[in-house]
């Protein structure tokens, strides 16, 4: 330990090292997202392992890069106080080995809400732009929730709950299922819908705004 009272890990080496896999990393989330929806739709047998391994690779790789991050973190309270939910949702995959069928579907539901956060948290890392940014979460959202809709049995056809989802997360469309799960979804959905319409109204008001303001009178001298 040095004079100052930081570890050697709390080097500037490891926090550049930690800075430059957000970018490695972002990708990662958003590609975990489509592993979770193949590994909900798969049905051969090969795609399934393939897709099982792809996600465990995944997986693996996101705990690893937590224990990085908190083991190089400067103030670890700090740390732990933002991100201690994370481990609940890198817990939730676990699940899955349990045998009782209600802790096998959580695993599933887990599953497809712990790459739904990653995925959003993703999209936050890569794109710095809010509209590129609102449309990446949104397309996270619209994956999450047919998944959702779909592994709980709220729909038999996939393709029905994606479309279903779509237009529920864009316009707040009800769904058409009546499930307590999608009229829950139906009120969470609404207030994403307003939320986005009025970002997307924010983001043109002020693209046309600046576009209209007359320039800068130069002093003269």
């Amino acid at each position: 330990m040095t004079a100052s009272g930081s570890t050697a890990a709390d080097t500037p080496e490891t926090e550049g090292l930690a800075r430059r896999l957000d970018r490695p990393m972002g990708v990662l989330g958003l590609l975990f997202v489509f592993v979770v929806l193949g590994q909900s739709l798969a049905r051969e047998t090969w795609l399934v392992t393939t897709l099982s391994v792809v996600g465990w690779a995944c997986w693996a790789v996101f705990v690893g890069e937590f224990a990085f991050r908190a083991a190089t973190a400067r103030d670890k309270r700090a740390f732990w106080t933002r991100n201690w939910w994370q481990l609940l949702f890198l817990a939730l995959p676990f699940l899955r080995f349990a045998r009782a069928l209600t802790l096998l579907r959580a695993a599933r539901v887990g599953g497809v809400l712990s790459a739904a956060v990653r995925g959003s948290r993703s999209a936050g890392r890569l794109l710095s732009g809010r509209i590129g940014w609102l449309a990446a979460v949104t397309g996270v959202v619209v994956l999450a929730t047919s998944q959702l809709l779909y592994v709980l049995g709220d729909y038999d056809d996939y393709a029905r709950a994606l479309y279903d989802a779509a237009l529920a997360t864009v316009s707040g469309e009800p769904l058409s299922a009546d499930s307590g799960l999608a009229r829950l979804l139906d009120v969470v959905l609404a207030v994403y819908s307003v939320a986005v319409f009025a970002t997307v109204a924010g983001a043109l008001g002020a693209y046309f705004l600046d576009r209209n303001r007359p320039p800068a009178l130069e002093p003269v001298a």
